[in-house]
């Protein structure tokens, strides 16, 4: 039993994240939430960062206070006050290691203890100290050391870290809500003005492509030029400008198609009719009236050309150009042989073979031979039978030339059109069209170098 066929790529379901809107939506709000996080960072640390001071402000300013009392001593009472009004526990004064204890604690300092020195700590350390902030035991208290009130002097303030994390918290929370409101905004208007830019041209070209995929010479659905002058709008009008060649050369094909098979019918009934004239003709060249005798020649001679161009036209509608089988020829003896079959009819005409003996090439040798022959052939029937015909090796190939009149305008512009490249009354012009594909088969192609009214030369191009 066969496996079951697979359905062609592109056709299956797609998911909700398969749609390159929802996609770009989402890299939009991931993008402004990384934007709005690295932003954060310093926020946080500058939140951090002037609690701090702040605490280290109120300690200076409760420690100025004492300045007015006597020796710089306040009663108990009025120290804890000092210290509940600037948020510390305690706060000392450090000069020449000797230490001060301006406002000295209220109960013994227990839990761990961290110091905190905003002297030195710069804009990495307060970020990495935030964290640290963030994931303190509880109950730990900050030993904060800023400047003092002299040179020298370093001012020492004890604070417990709790309300300082509780505000960080609150502060991430405030961000996160702010920052998701704007990512939403942001992300929203951006995805609006990328959707009606991007990805609404992009599903027009993509619906477009399947449609075309799907019956390419259907007139509907056809994607329309746009005046947009950017990267989209130039490769939609490109893909309007390939589809519009496309169907249009698909449906001139059909309609050749048809055309060429009641042509074939045609034909048909021609040769038959042709052939039943024929037998006519021959009976009256029996006849004994001298204007029949006169006329039969003349008719034979036309039902022979009728007869030949319908031959000829059913032939190369039928044929195709058979693949090329590629191998070493000598091409002295090729010329040779395909001179003696052409030329046999035309004792008149002068062969000159100029190929070296020795001189190879690769080609299809039944390609090679027909070309050939039917080079020469058309050479000595433009020349009625009485002339030259040389065949030589060039730089890029092999060159057949003829000492005929040349070839006229017309044909020339016709050269490789079947039908109406011929100058000959009798010829049907598939000779040379015929070729050329020949040629191209093999890789090589067939062009005319030149003609006049001392010869015509073609050049067969070889792989």
């Amino acid at each position: 039993m066969s496996d079951a066929p697979s359905p062609p790529s592109g056709t299956g379901r797609s998911g909700l994240f398969d749609s390159l809107s929802v996609r770009l939506f989402l890299v939009t709000i991931l993008a402004i939430l990384l934007v709005e996080f690295l932003v954060f960072l310093p926020s946080a640390a500058s939140y951090r960062a002037n609690w701090l001071n702040e605490r280290v402000q109120a300690a200076r300013i409760a420690a100025l206070s004492l300045e007015a009392a006597p020796s710089r001593m306040v009663s108990e009472e009025l120290s804890n006050e000092l210290l509940q009004r600037a948020e510390v526990l305690a706060v000392a004064e450090l000069s020449d290691d000797m230490r001060e204890q301006i406002l000295p604690p209220a109960m013994p300092l227990e839990g761990p203890k961290k110091q905190v020195d905003l002297m030195e700590e710069g804009m990495m350390g307060s970020i990495e100290e935030t964290f640290a902030t963030w994931a303190a035991p509880d109950g730990r208290v900050l030993i904060i050391r800023a400047m003092g009130s002299g040179p020298g002097k370093v001012l020492e303030i004890v604070v417990p870290e709790a309300p300082l994390k509780k505000g960080l918290i609150a502060f991430g929370w405030r961000i996160l809500g702010l920052s998701l409101l704007i990512s939403l905004s942001a992300g929203t208007i951006i995805y609006l003005l990328l959707f009606f830019l991007v990805v609404r041209p992009m599903q027009r070209v993509t619906a477009s492509v399947v449609q075309f995929q799907q019956d390419p010479a259907a007139w509907t659905k056809r994607l329309s030029v746009t005046p947009r002058r950017d990267e989209i709008g130039r490769a939609q009008n490109a893909l309007a400008d390939m589809e519009s060649a496309v169907s249009d050369t698909l449906r001139q094909r059909e309609r050749l198609a048809l055309l060429g098979e009641a042509v074939a019918k045609i034909n048909h009934d021609l040769r038959n009719t042709l052939a039943t004239a024929q037998l006519a003709s021959d009976a009256l060249s029996t006849s004994d009236d001298p204007r029949v005798q006169r006329a039969v020649p003349r008719l034979e001679r036309a039902l022979e050309r009728a007869i030949k161009l319908a031959s000829e036209t059913l032939k190369y509608g039928r044929s195709n150009t058979p693949m090329a089988r590629i191998q070493t020829v000598g091409l002295h003896a090729a010329a040779a042989e395909a001179a003696a079959e052409a030329l046999g009819p035309h004792p008149g005409i002068h062969f000159s073979n100029d190929i070296p003996e020795t001189l190879q090439g690769e080609a299809d040798p039944d390609h090679l031979h027909r070309i050939l022959a039917n080079l020469m052939r058309n050479g000595a029937e433009a020349q009625q039978g009485e002339g030259d015909i040389l065949i030589r090796a060039g730089e890029t190939g092999l060159e057949v030339c003829d000492s005929g009149p040349g070839l006229p305008r017309k044909a020339q512009e016709n050269l490789f059109k079947p039908f109406a490249a011929s100058s000959r009354r009798d010829g049907s012009g598939l000779g040379l069209s015929l070729s050329r594909d020949l040629a191209r088969s093999m890789g090589g192609e067939l062009e005319l170098i030149e003609t006049g009214p001392d010869g015509t030369c073609f050049r067969l191009v070889l792989p």
